[in-house]
């Protein structure tokens, strides 16, 4: 059987480099391949040589970048034992990710990110572009983090539909690395949703005991906290290895798109622990009560 590969963007910064020792423990656990990706922004060029392209400039940088990334791979390949390849490419960052998780049929995407607080940090960069588009998981990662595995996951729930669609990546990944899965949700002050919501989560108990997975579950009162800051910080209190979202992708004109405002600030706040944003299928299905 063909083995799944994971993306990772690669433009040599620190946080790159916490991205790539991210990937290799989940490549290491999983026994997947690895694809660095390199990506000389077109911007670069087109900045400031307003006399046009420079071809020559371009490929010499692209030779630089290959062999760089070549050398990252033979080492991966030395002390992991994970087969690593390696794409250099040019043109905007965010869409050749996008085009190239998709020509190598890649299950995920993992990439760094340093973005820190405020909700305009992500606005407009490469995360935030990629995290929207993709329709493959994507996981960001701010910090170095010296874990060996995913054993504490955070998943928020509410009662949109997309919300569901998080449980299979759970109970996936809960299995391999003997996670428990934190439940974490609020009531709403509303009686009638807040039965939903109860209900809800009882599907998704009876899911995870049905496939042996561990979990709590923590439901706050109705808070005037944002949901978001209340999500991170339940998280640092669990010592949480993952964070599993929806990015409740919305459409704008010109066919762009952003990621939820829940989905940004959790991205944003969450220093320590990664997230892992998966992107919500159309579905017409509600919850069953």
């Amino acid at each position: 059987m063909k083995k799944n590969t994971i993306l990772v963007p690669h433009d040599f910064s620190e946080i790159a480099t916490h991205a790539l020792s991210h990937a290799i423990q989940v490549a290491t656990t999983f026994n997947n391949d690895v694809a660095l990706l390199h990506v000389v922004e077109e911007a670069m060029f087109t900045g400031f040589l307003s006399f046009g392209k420079n071809e020559h400039m371009e490929e010499l940088a692209q030779e630089a970048a290959k062999a760089r990334l070549e050398k990252i791979a033979t080492e991966i390949k030395t002390q992991h034992n994970i087969d690593c390849s390696t794409i250099v490419k040019f043109g905007r960052i965010h869409k050749m990710i996008i085009d190239t998780a998709a020509e190598l049929n890649c299950d995920s995407i993992i990439m760094g990110s340093n973005g820190a607080a405020g909700l305009d940090q992500i606005i407009g960069s490469n995360a935030s572009r990629v995290i929207g588009q993709s329709k493959l998981p994507v996981v960001v990662v701010k910090s170095e983090q010296h874990v060996n595995s995913y054993k504490n996951i955070v998943f928020p729930l509410d009662l949109t539909s997309e919300s569901k669609q998080k449980v299979n990546w759970a109970i996936h990944i809960g299995k391999v690395y003997n996670s428990t899965i934190h439940i974490f949700t609020s009531k709403t002050g509303d009686k009638e949703l807040d039965g939903r919501l109860l209900a809800a989560l009882r599907q998704i108990e009876k899911l995870l005991e049905t496939n042996q997975v561990k979990y709590t579950e923590k439901i706050i009162d109705e808070s005037d906290e944002n949901f978001a800051l209340e999500t991170i910080k339940y998280s640092e209190e669990m010592n949480a290895d993952l964070i599993m979202i929806m990015t409740q992708q919305e459409e704008k004109n010109f066919s762009e798109y952003i990621i939820g405002s829940y989905a940004q600030q959790v991205v944003n706040g969450s220093k320590k622990a990664p997230v892992m944003c998966v992107n919500p299928k159309k579905m017409n299905t509600e919850w069953v009560i």
